[in-house]
């Protein structure tokens, strides 16, 4: 007799910086998932955070296509939730009112990037719903989006993490967008010890949506100036705001995997984020379109080319900090290398880029793990239990 299959809910989009790269990552799953065992039931978030089904099918978004969005269409319904029934209690509105069930649902795979959706807000709903879901709990979401939190964390357990301030963005002046708090920031830069060039980023957002690389400018004058504009930018995304002084050390990223919570964590081999106009002269870093807009920006290189012995270090290293934070699932730990091997831990993403350009997946296919049998592994951890 054959098994029925397992209906897993795809969520994708939402109301974060990284709604159209939660799309694309979501393509890139549906396309991977074994069809055989699993049925799909595609759950869109637009902007504006409706849920829909019948919307717009997200297999045929690709990067080299434009930023896809979730948008209510033609025929799309707006999802319903019953918290009492648990994972029969989807349902979707139709136009004249009534409800029409989706059907049982036996895990959902939140393919969601950023706020409302991988900062633990959407995991506590699915808890309350008692839904199995791929990825990390509450807690581990939440300290894990807020990088500020997840410093605190590392920091505790003796990992290494970049040298910084963290700020309240909603006691400066915004009428006048910070230039009057421009020589204070640059006091407490001083005061912290924190050399050039710095990098002022939002705690609670991704994609480096709303990063600035500050550098040591000519004058004091020019220093505020530089670094109010730089922490402005990085509050339109989040009041809490993070001012680290920048490493000289290469971008080394490392997979991480627990299927199911209580087993031991694996680490993949570590990737590089090679910056391709770097050689050129540029001063480049690894902003939003170097990662996903320019193809000829960056690269990945999976091994990174260091040392085994080194490899082996960044590879125990991110197996701590995802065991520090109580990380279930997939999580990619983000590591500075320096030139004498010190390890220093950037973040943790803990719903990490699914598309077919992303480190994850690489990482796992560089390690022997394909990328549909890494979604099935997810898939079916989730379902043995958290």
């Amino acid at each position: 007799m054959t098994e029925a299959k397992r209906r897993v809910a795809i969520m994708y989009g939402g109301k974060a910086d990284e709604h159209s790269i939660s799309c694309i990552s979501a393509a890139s799953v549906l396309r991977a998932l074994d069809e055989e065992r699993f049925e799909p039931v595609l759950i869109g978030i637009t902007k504006q955070g409706v849920w829909i089904v019948d919307g717009e099918d997200p297999r045929a978004w690709a990067l080299d296509s434009g930023l896809p969005e979730v948008k209510q269409v033609e025929g799309s319904r707006p999802v319903v939730l019953d918290f009492g029934q648990g994972c029969d209690g989807f349902y979707a509105r139709n136009a004249d009112g009534t409800l029409e069930s989706l059907g049982h649902i036996d895990v959902v795979f939140p393919v969601l990037h950023g706020p409302n959706g991988e900062d633990g807000t959407l995991q506590g709903l699915l808890e309350m719903l008692n839904v199995p879901y791929v990825g990390c709990g509450v807690l581990a979401s939440a300290t894990c989006m807020d990088k500020h939190y997840t410093k605190v964390l590392l920091a505790a357990a003796g990992i290494n993490v970049a040298k910084g301030i963290t700020l309240d963005a909603r006691s400066l002046n915004a009428a006048d967008e910070f230039v009057s708090n421009g020589a204070d920031l640059a006091a407490q830069v001083a005061e912290a010890g924190l050399e050039y060039p710095l990098f002022v980023k939002p705690s609670r957002a991704g994609s480096s949506f709303g990063v600035t690389k500050v550098e040591q400018a000519a004058d004091a004058t020019a220093q505020a100036a530089a670094l109010s504009a730089a922490v402005f930018e990085a509050s339109k995304h989040d009041w809490r705001v993070l001012i680290e002084q920048g490493v000289d050390a290469r971008e080394i990223e490392c997979a991480v995997l627990r299927p199911v919570s209580g087993e031991p964590a694996r680490a993949s081999l570590p990737g590089e984020i090679v910056l391709d106009h770097r050689a050129e002269g540029d001063d480049q870093f690894y902003d939003f379109d170097s990662k996903y807009m320019d193809a000829s920006a960056s690269h990945v290189e999976v091994p990174a080319h260091i040392a085994p012995e080194l490899l082996d270090r960044v590879r125990e290293t991110a197996i701590r900090a995802f065991n520090a934070v109580d990380a279930t699932g997939p999580s990619r730990v983000d590591s500075f290398v320096t030139a004498d091997g010190q390890i220093i831990v950037n973040e943790i993403n803990t719903m990490p880029g699914f598309t077919s350009i992303s480190m994850y997946p690489k990482a796992w296919e560089a390690t022997g793990l394909p990328y549909g049998e890494l979604i099935t592994k997810l898939i079916e951890g989730a379902l043995q239990g958290r």
